[in-house]
């Protein structure tokens, strides 16, 4: 008589007698998992000029779309949906108080599979990057009565693993159970945000708000709030750096000492129309350079101090007097300068500009954030700000 043993070195019809007792029991009580399977990285954009991004001429899961970051930045799914069976233990999600700001606690599922019922759907085992959608969890009382749709609950798979439980009498496993966590809306994902959503009777919905993005995601309102901050803050603070045009500013000599306070100048307020004090060739006292520096260095608005009148220009004007001010427009930034009677002297820089990227006429908006285009010799067009990985490709020395 051979010796008992429930192990056999092949799967025998003790494995089938098990598995088919395991399927058996996630047909009847499994819930509905829908699998959004994950193709691979998506490549399309890499040229091949970098080879830490390399172009890959098949698509598979196992291709890497950044090799120095190891990152799938951009993926793809397969438009088809798989279905399947699964179970996880329901469990309350309530906030974490105890801690600073609101944490939800709970929110990642341990749903276990039929291994084999796996396979056949899919074609292989469920992996990191895999999306899955509940259909049991759609919300269809949302607070917001007018979307067209029902709320889909969706997540991740971020690990998977062959289930403790899941191992028969003969020693081989029938279950796989991944972790998975609540889908948000980043670059990863975008294919699946981007699809149409669906009705309950399975039709799309229309309209110019019919994604999934539009449903799932809060990216809209973040922006919302986000422009509403900024136009806030550009109300309040147009321009960057310190404002001193409400500041009087003392004449001083030209050795650095406050001017004579007799002597009359734009700030004399004794002299009326009538009066004969004043001569034609009388020159007004203006503050010079010492007398007036930005603090800071982010005061320079290219403002004349005092209310003083300034002339904007691209070169300096002939006959010009004592305390005249001149804003040269070609420089950049903007440049004030005063006339000491024998030379230009400057006085500040316009650094002051606008909260707004590109609103100014600084390097900040010239150059940082250079939002123009230009077109090369063989009529591609190009954004004229690119990295310099970007532009200078170093060349194979062969």
């Amino acid at each position: 008589m051979p010796k008992l043993s429930m192990w056999k070195p092949e799967k025998g019809q003790d494995y089938n007698f098990f598995d088919n007792r395991v399927r058996e029991m996630f047909t009847i009580g499994g819930t509905g998992v829908n699998i959004h399977k994950f193709l691979g990285a998506d490549t399309a954009n890499n040229d091949g000029k970098d080879s830490t991004q390399p172009s890959y001429a098949t698509q598979s899961e196992q291709n890497i779309q950044d090799l120095l970051f190891l990152e799938n930045r951009d993926r793809k799914y397969d438009t088809s949906v798989y279905e399947m069976r699964g179970i996880y233990n329901v469990s309350d999600i309530d906030f974490d108080l105890t801690q600073f700001g609101l944490f939800l606690q709970n929110d990642t599922l341990f749903i276990t599979v039929h291994m084999n019922d796996m396979v056949e759907s899919l074609g292989r085992k469920l992996i990191n990057g895999d999306v899955i959608e509940l259909p049991h969890m759609r919300d269809f009382y949302p607070l917001d009565s007018e979307l067209p749709a029902a709320l889909r609950r969706y997540y991740v798979v971020q690990d998977g693993n062959r289930a403790a439980e899941g191992f028969s009498p003969t020693w081989y496993p029938h279950l796989w159970r991944v972790k998975c966590t609540p889908l948000v809306d980043s670059q990863e994902y975008r294919s699946i945000f981007d699809q149409t959503a669906k009705k309950q009777d399975g039709s799309d919905v229309t309209g110019a708000d019919n994604k999934l993005r539009d449903l799932l995601s809060t990216y809209k309102q973040e922006l919302e709030i986000n422009t509403a901050i900024i136009t806030e803050a550009e109300k309040e603070l147009p321009k960057s750096g310190y404002d001193t045009s409400s500041f009087f500013v003392v004449p001083t000599n030209n050795d650095g000492t406050p001017a004579d306070p007799e002597e009359d100048s734009a700030d004399t307020t004794t002299v009326g129309a009538s009066s004969t004090l004043v001569t034609a060739d009388e020159v007004p006292v203006t503050p010079s350079q010492e007398g007036y520096d930005s603090p800071g260095g982010m005061a320079g608005d290219g403002i004349a101090p005092n209310g003083y009148p300034v002339t904007p220009a691209t070169a300096f004007p002939s006959g010009a007097d004592i305390g005249d001010f001149v804003l040269r427009l070609d420089y950049k930034p903007n440049r004030l300068f005063r006339y000491d009677g024998k030379r230009w002297v400057k006085v500040e820089d316009a650094v002051r500009t606008s909260t707004t990227g590109g609103a100014g006429s600084t390097q900040k908006d010239g150059f940082v954030n250079n939002t123009s285009t230009y077109t090369d010799d063989d009529g591609t067009v190009r954004k004229s700000r690119q990295r310099l990985s970007d532009v200078l490709t170093p060349e194979e020395d062969n």
